[in-house]
């Protein structure tokens, strides 16, 4: 499906309304409050489809003040449909901080290991409640042993995230490399070279994170390094490269949901045509055709060089 229309028509909002409509929540915001026009204090998203032979009927409540209400066939929605997005702002993938790596590596090994989607959350929670007890054996208000079982928690859960993020990154290691190249990025490599925070290694450095009041050593630090033809493309790769690098890695998780779910995923690609040259956009068109369903948004139809299968046009609050 192309959706086209000038610039402000409301095509990001339609794109917007999918994925919340099949994830949930919103990939440019968490505060729900946000997605309700201005002057109104409800909105509803409906989406009505198939996920295989399953029918799938899903809706979407937010009102100010009330918590959010999403089911799908009237039970909760929880990620029984994927999704996959690229707005102008995912490039901060590549060219961000390592949290936004991390972050995006991790619901990554979420969508391909549903099992273990809330690994990297647990971690987190045993990380906080660590670094609240360093604080409090710092201030004189506990002692040490109150350490020990968050210590153990760290390195358990901790060790359990490095490795999954390292299965993660090597079964998109190949489709990566395979994409980047097909776009023009040569050699396309992910690495990733955590540790595990043994309970040793987080006891030998235990004065200095009660100074800091922090855990110092885990893979809440760590980064991963995403890089074509040896180069680090965070540092050294022009924001057309990076754009090029988030569509490799979206396009190879794609291929890897497919082939684990059997249900190809939906992909929601806002303005991703804007920068690419002619031939990339051809590359592109034919590998989202051969993916799966997927929403690409544009202000010209002739921007995508293929036929789309359904054509909108959004402009005045309407999609025709």
């Amino acid at each position: 499906m192309l959706a086209v229309g000038p610039n402000g028509a409301g095509k990001t909002n339609l794109l917007e309304s999918l994925h919340v409509g099949t994830q949930g929540f919103s990939p440019r915001t968490r505060a729900d409050a946000e997605m309700i026009r201005f002057g109104e204090t409800k909105a509803r998203i409906g989406v009505h489809g198939r996920r295989d032979s399953v029918i799938a009927d899903v809706d979407v409540t937010l009102e100010a003040g009330s918590a959010k209400k999403a089911t799908m066939n009237g039970a909760p929605l929880r990620g029984a449909i994927a999704t996959l997005v690229f707005t102008p702002d995912r490039l901060a993938i590549v060219k961000g901080g390592p949290a936004a790596r991390r972050a995006y590596f991790d619901r990554a090994l979420g969508r391909l290991s549903p099992a273990r989607a809330q690994l990297s959350s647990e971690y987190g929670a045993a990380v906080a409640q660590r670094n609240a007890s360093l604080r409090r054996i710092a201030l004189g208000f506990s002692s040490r042993d109150a350490l020990a079982p968050w210590t153990e928690r760290v390195a358990e859960l901790g060790t359990e995230l490095v490795a999954a993020r390292r299965e993660t990154l090597d079964l998109l290691a190949a489709p990566f490399a395979e994409r980047a190249g097909e776009l023009g990025l040569p050699d396309g490599e992910l690495r990733y070279d955590g540790t595990p925070p043994s309970v040793s290694a987080l006891e030998e450095r235990l004065d200095r994170d009660l100074e800091r009041g922090a855990t110092g050593i885990g893979p809440h630090l760590d980064d991963v390094v995403i890089a074509s033809a040896g180069r680090e493309l965070r540092s050294f790769g022009s924001q057309g490269e990076q754009r090029l690098t988030v569509l490799a890695l979206l396009l190879a998780e794609a291929e890897l949901l497919a082939e684990r779910r059997g249900v190809p995923p939906l992909l929601l690609l806002d303005d991703v045509l804007s920068e690419l040259d002619p031939a990339r956009r051809r590359i592109l068109a034919a590998r989202v055709a051969a993916t799966g369903q997927a929403l690409v948004t544009a202000t010209d139809p002739a921007m995508l060089p293929a036929d789309p299968d359904q054509l909108v046009e959004v402009g005045d609050g309407t999609a025709r």
